[in-house]
């Protein structure tokens, strides 16, 4: 990424991102579509209420992994061997270690966390609790997965992941099919497939990594607890998973909201945020992938490029949320009746995806920064952001929700208030030119 022109790099890295984030979206919206064909919409109500805290947890292993890779992409950039070798198996083995933590957490937090939390209504807890403890058992796998794939993507190999992710996703719509469909197993069968084809897809990363890469044939002794690398990734990473973390808290809170309007109107935000994940993947593909091409030519001194790759990625991610945008204005109608639900359940679902097409618009316009940023090293930035954007949506929904102007309505259009403000701090700190500080950089080399 550090020779040629910037947006065919870009293009070219994100493209493999962006089709297996779609992937990834798009096996767990064939988990919401089979339980909620197969096992009532009750079933489809306690895994949708189960995302926020689902994405908590996601949350920390993106973050971490990212944080690694960030690093292991500057020191790749730098073509420093060793310290690629050391940052990568010091990451590999804190992301596991990080993931047994977090399936021993998610067991015990289930059921205190979804009652009084989240406030799922009390006829689908113990659905939840469950599927979520099944999940929990995964972590570990998760963690892993994301570890070895951020690696990965620092040294410019992201197609492998899109054959990965392709790999996950089949295996587990086939598992959603015989476990929920074929042996009625419900919620429990939806998180069995989830686990086991997280499994498969750390296993086949892991196997792919050491047989294509000489530099990452880790042995045992290699496993160190290094300091300065663990320091550096959660340096970098932390912010990143706080900036998630924050995200999935506001969620949270707004679900806990969607509750408190009863059960069909849990089922139509749950799929709602379901088909808003697929929206939002252009621009976190792009935030991916302008993390590791910062990082690259950051190392590598090409202080020139960084700017260039940044508009160009921003149009790009413009231009893909555009396409999606058009295609929920004109087929929601049909994409919500796919998940079975209710004739009044469905009018919400509708509703709510007209509203999100319009307002991840503004969305698509400023998360690519947050990869720009996180591959300079200023993480707190996007985490401030973030933080910003989700403080004023949760404060919205909760000003609105009674009222007769808006009423539920605010459950989808508090995006429009919150993406603005992260549109209007993001560019602000970009203007700013604060971005050019850091070890980086210097007074004979800043960037034009």
């Amino acid at each position: 990424m550090t020779e040629g022109a910037p947006w065919k790099h870009i293009l070219r890295f994100t493209l493999p991102i962006f089709l297996g984030a779609l992937l990834q979206q798009l096996y767990n919206t064939a988990d919401s579509i089979i339980v909620g064909r197969f096992s009532g919409e009750d079933a489809l109500s306690a895994v949708g209420t189960t995302g926020s805290f689902v994405f908590l947890f996601m949350a920390l292993a993106i973050g971490f992994s990212s944080g690694n890779g960030v690093v292991v992409a500057q020191h790749y950039g730098a073509k420093n061997e060793k310290e690629v070798r050391d940052n990568a198996s010091t990451g590999l083995l804190f992301l596991l270690t990080l993931g047994l933590v977090m399936m021993a957490l998610g067991l015990v937090i289930a059921r205190p966390a979804f009652k009084s939390f989240v406030a799922v209504p009390p006829e689908i807890l113990d659905q939840a609790v469950l599927y979520f403890r099944l999940y929990a058992l995964g972590l570990v796998f998760q963690f892993g997965y994301n570890s070895v794939s951020s690696i990965l993507r620092a040294v410019g190999d992201s197609a492998s992941t899109l054959y990965l992710l392709l790999l996950s996703s089949v295996l587990n719509v086939g598992l959603d099919i015989l476990f929920v469909a074929g042996f009625h197993w419900g919620v429990a069968g939806a998180a069995i497939a989830t686990d086991i084809s997280q499994f498969v897809a750390f296993a086949a990363a892991a196997y792919y990594m050491k047989k294509k890469y000489p530099m990452f044939r880790f042995s045992r002794s290699d496993y160190k607890w290094r300091k300065g690398c663990v320091v550096r990734t959660v340096k970098i990473g932390l912010p990143i998973s706080l900036q998630m973390v924050v995200i999935s808290m506001g969620l949270t809170f707004i679900q806990r909201a969607a509750n408190g309007f009863g059960q069909t109107m849990t089922a139509a935000y749950s799929v709602g945020q379901r088909i808003e994940m697929f929206i939002n993947q252009p621009a976190i593909a792009m935030q991916t992938t302008l993390a590791t091409y910062t990082g690259q030519n950051l190392g590598a001194g090409k202080h020139d490029r960084l700017r260039k790759g940044l508009w160009q990625g921003v149009l790009m991610s413009l231009l893909f949320t555009l396409v999606f945008t058009v295609i929920l204005l004109l087929f929601n109608q049909q994409i919500v009746e796919a998940f079975a639900l209710s004739p009044e359940a469905a009018g919400y679902g509708v509703r709510y995806l007209r509203a999100v097409a319009l307002c991840n618009i503004l969305l698509s316009l400023y998360v690519p920064l947050f990869g720009f940023y996180q591959g300079l090293d200023h993480s707190a930035v996007p985490m401030i952001v973030a933080m910003c954007v989700l403080s004023l949506r949760v404060i919205v929904v909760y000003l609105l929700k009674d009222t007769a102007f808006m009423g539920c309505s605010i459950l989808w259009w508090n995006g429009l208030a919150g993406f603005s403000m992260g549109l209007l701090v993001c560019w602000g700190y970009y203007f700013s030119g604060k971005w050019k500080r850091g070890r980086f950089f210097s007074s004979e080399a800043q960037p034009s």
